[in-house]
């Protein structure tokens, strides 16, 4: 994964942030009560976009849905003075309502359209999966049992799904619907 030195900067500090507020002293998981708390302090927490932009994102955290995810890994490799307006975003990233209601105050600050790009950006990589639990899960096609159930689909001739089938036609739509916004924005087209 290719990311920038700012996002690999911020990442680690949005993770602990996160984990933070996430349980409190006994232990009990709390992280929904205190993100509740957070996102009814957004007018204050707007003071530290630029500064500390990874505490003030955590209030965002479950606030998007990220409808194109080659967009996402093109702005994670952006500098943070590289990223593209906010309003371009809007048919990658979308939000939810409550999560509307905090960007319409922070998208009034002068930086607020960038502090919405590091904000989503950050809860893109967050619920991200690593490569490793990637790989991980396709270690069990690579072990004996795997192998033989694979091969027995072959022999009783289940190596076609229509389903899988179907779902590899909506990723190809979805990679060239990504692509083509990309180059919309003046990204150089990936072959």
């Amino acid at each position: 994964m290719r990311m920038s030195a700012f996002f690999r900067a911020l990442r680690t500090s949005y993770q602990a942030e996160i984990d933070d507020l996430a349980s409190d002293s006994e232990g009990k998981d709390v992280l929904h009560q205190r993100l509740l708390e957070k996102r009814g302090q957004i007018g204050f927490l707007g003071q530290m976009m630029e500064t500390a932009p990874e505490m003030v994102a955590v209030a965002f955290h479950g606030g998007f849905h990220f409808e194109l995810p080659a967009v996402m890994e093109q702005l994670l490799t952006l500098e943070s003075d590289e990223f593209p307006d906010w309003d371009s975003l809007g048919d990658a990233i979308q939000l939810t309502p409550w999560a509307k209601d905090m960007a319409a105050v922070l998208l009034k600050q002068p930086q607020g359209d960038w502090f919405m790009t590091v904000a989503a950006t950050l809860e893109y990589v967050y619920q991200r999966p690593s490569p490793h639990q990637q790989e991980s899960a396709l270690e069990p096609e690579h072990t004996e049992h795997g192998a033989r159930r694979q091969a027995r689909n072959l022999d009783h001739g289940h190596d076609f799904d229509a389903d899988d089938d179907h779902a590899h036609k909506n990723d190809q739509e979805h990679d060239e619907a990504s692509t083509d916004w990309l180059e919309g924005q003046g990204f150089d087209r990936k072959e």
